[in-house]
């Protein structure tokens, strides 16, 4: 019983109603940002979403290639990019899409991933860190880390650092606008507040005896991501980098990942899950809009240093996240850690 309330939680959480308002496309109100209206030209800009063949990734990629950016959907399969593309509404005046080859359960992968990038593009707009594991089951990976903590955008992040910031600083362009954006979960609410990232062993945390280990463990991995955000931007900001970095969550929504994580459990929750999610939870399209603010609302450049290093939950509001969420402490705890894990991994 605790767990489908704790699922039921997860899929009725409510946002606050305040700061920015977003067009979810029912509204009768004037809002301030629309989707179809606002999203600026991106003609020229160049933009990665990892993750970009299936659910919110897909749903991002639409939005934006509508408006003429040339967009890499970074993803294992090449078979499921070239399905995924195919699927896009490509209407006059869109941009490109290309596959870019990213296996983020490795780090030897990932980096090469950025680096093959690298030779190929002389700028970089817009990283979308939107790829993750759609379950959490405990597994391990070659370097004796858990699947879930592997997966992460650090190293793939920091390969691609140099050529964000050699964009951001482009001397021809004043008003640059490099972002990188990381999605995270509202799953971290379940966490304790003494979690740590001191060590392999925290980070192999299998969160056993909690009511959902599971869900324990990706709320874990979301967590770094906003870890990671609030370090990076803090050092960028100490270099004078104008790169914002925002983490968020996109809320809960009926995507593919959805029905799996809804699958994965007793013949008897199964249904109800299902049918819970499908009654309640926004598609994938109208999921996205808090990631695509993110990533290209002319607002959070307008106001840089309101959102930099900020966690938005939709409608992209700025919220707090958590007390460990909060902690600079741990920010940099995570960093100095997943440097030394990958130091021994020779990354």
């Amino acid at each position: 019983m605790s767990k489908i309330c704790s699922y039921a939680r997860l899929i009725a959480f409510q946002v606050p109603s305040t700061s920015v308002h977003l067009n979810m496309g029912n509204s009768s109100s004037s809002p301030q940002w629309d989707i179809d209206r606002d999203v600026p030209n991106l003609e020229g800009k160049v933009i990665i979403v990892t993750g970009g063949n299936a659910g919110l990734g897909f749903a991002t990629v639409q939005h934006l290639v509508r408006h003429g950016a040339k967009i890499y959907m970074a993803s294992r399969s090449k078979e499921k990019v070239e399905a995924a593309i195919a699927k896009l509404d490509l209407r006059e005046g869109a941009g490109s899409v290309e596959w870019l080859e990213l296996d983020l359960g490795d780090p030897r992968k990932a980096k090469a991933s950025a680096e093959k990038f690298l030779e190929k593009e002389a700028r970089l707009e817009i990283l979308v860190n939107n790829a993750a594991m759609v379950n959490a089951i405990y597994k391990k990976s070659i370097d004796d880390i858990q699947d879930v903590m592997v997966t992460n955008p650090f190293i793939f992040t920091k390969t691609l650092l140099p050529l964000l910031e050699k964009t951001a600083a482009a001397a021809n362009e004043p008003n640059s606008d490099v972002r990188i954006v990381n999605v995270s979960s509202r799953a971290i609410q379940f966490l304790s507040d003494d979690i740590r990232f001191r060590n392999r062993e925290d980070f192999n945390d299998e969160h056993t005896g909690g009511f959902s280990p599971s869900l324990l463990r990706a709320g874990r991995s979301k967590l770094a991501n906003i870890l990671f955000t609030k370090q990076l931007q803090s050092d960028l900001d100490a270099k004078n980098v104008p790169i914002i970095t925002i983490a968020l969550s996109p809320g809960t929504v009926n995507t593919e990942g959805t029905q799996i994580v809804m699958n994965d459990n007793n013949w008897i929750l199964r249904p109800i899950l299902t049918f819970l999610s499908n009654l309640l939870l926004p598609t994938a399209v109208k999921g996205a809009y808090t990631q695509v603010f993110a990533a290209v609302a002319p607002i959070v450049r307008q106001e840089a240093d309101k959102y930099k290093g900020v966690f938005l939950m939709p409608p992209a509001v700025i919220s707090k996240t958590s007390k460990p969420g909060e902690s600079g402490e741990l920010a940099k705890e995570l960093w100095e850690t997943t440097e030394a894990l990958l130091n021994e991994l020779g990354v």
